[in-house]
């Protein structure tokens, strides 16, 4: 049986928010006295909706302390050329270092119709369709304030029909070893409506060509009313064990991993590719406590993403939330929290 996680999610505090722009997801590292997160971010007058789809740049922001507050810097991975795989849009970010140069994975989009607009919005065909074109790019540089290069084409696609991983590539979080090999959780489906599921690639280098490890799904379960995205993975030396967060997200009334939708749960391999889930494995539920005392249940509390320290242990979580208690009721504002953790009971 897996050991419990450690650590659960302690108080909160707003990390990041950017007037006329709903921001989404992130990643943080230190690099000499400053913490640098990379989100994604729209124009709030497109409404949340699709957009995330369609409208999204991956932006770097800074801080002086974990928690910031984050103060924005500049667009990272802009909209480039329609024939690219991330030509018109850019989203889901997980930065790394290694040996000096830093690893910006993400997930592309490209499309050959209208950009979708506050006025005309987008069809749901248009953002399935999108949706489908998903793909993961790695962009890379040698001093964190320096050009991201991007490649031109994918680092992992997906495979063909008789795989469950058929139709995307997306929700790219990696774990650099010692020896630089590089081992990348990613998320995809057998088709609309399936449930989705996370897989794994491994390369020898952190830009190097990514194989799958295994032909199975992480967390195959028995129920398609389960299913997880989100995944957050980091190495434990000491124990010599690959740990993993994800998201529980379940639908048809089913309660999933954790009893709750919208919970983070732990797991952890010493392969990296068999992964058990321990007797109680929530990190966190949509339920925040704030520093300045308040309680709030957030709309949503997702694409968690924790921050090491210079030993490789968790200190704080991220998550992308906005206001009210009703799931994706976003019209207000979004931004990141974060989250200190604090030693379970």
């Amino acid at each position: 049986m897996a050991k419990n996680f450690d650590f659960v999610a302690g108080k909160g505090v707003q990390a990041l928010k950017i007037d006329g722009y709903y921001v989404w997801d992130c990643s943080v590292i230190k690099v000499g006295d400053k913490y640098h997160m990379f989100s994604s971010r729209w124009k709030k007058e497109l409404g949340f909706g699709f957009n995330w789809v369609f409208n999204s740049e991956i932006i770097q922001s800074v801080a002086d302390k974990p928690e910031g507050p984050y103060k924005f810097l500049r667009v990272v991975l802009p909209r480039r050329d329609r024939r690219y795989f991330d030509g018109m849009n850019t989203h889901n970010t997980c930065i790394k270092e290694y040996n000096g140069k830093f690893y910006l994975y993400y997930m592309g989009t490209t499309y050959g119709g209208d950009i979708p607009n506050e006025k005309d919005g987008a069809t749901y065909d248009y953002y399935l369709e999108t949706w489908n074109k998903k793909r993961i790019g790695v962009a890379v540089a040698d001093d964190i304030y320096g050009e991201f290069i991007r490649r031109d084409n994918p680092i992992l696609e997906p495979r063909d029909c008789s795989y469950w991983d058929c139709t995307i590539t997306t929700n790219p979080m990696v774990t650099i070893m010692p020896n630089g090999k590089t081992y990348m959780i990613y998320k995809s489906r057998r088709a609309v409506g399936k449930p989705l599921q996370l897989g794994i690639a491994v390369a020898d280098k952190p830009d190097g060509v990514f194989e799958r490890i295994s032909n199975k799904p992480l967390f195959d379960f028995f129920n398609e009313d389960f299913h997880i995205e989100d995944p957050y993975i980091w190495y434990d030396g000491e124990r010599k064990k690959f740990c993993l967060i994800a998201k529980d997200d379940v639908k048809n009334g089913s309660y999933g991993v954790t009893g709750e939708w919208g919970n983070g749960f732990y797991a952890e391999s010493d392969d990296c590719i068999n992964f058990e889930i321990p007797d109680d494995p929530t990190v966190y539920t949509r339920k925040v406590k704030w520093a300045d005392g308040r309680e709030t249940v957030q709309g949503n509390l997702e694409r968690p993403s924790l921050l090491l320290d210079d030993r490789g242990k968790p200190t704080h979580i991220f998550c992308a939330t906005g206001d009210g208690g009703v799931p994706y009721s976003f019209e207000n504002e979004t931004y990141i929290v974060c989250l200190n953790l604090e030693k379970r009971g």
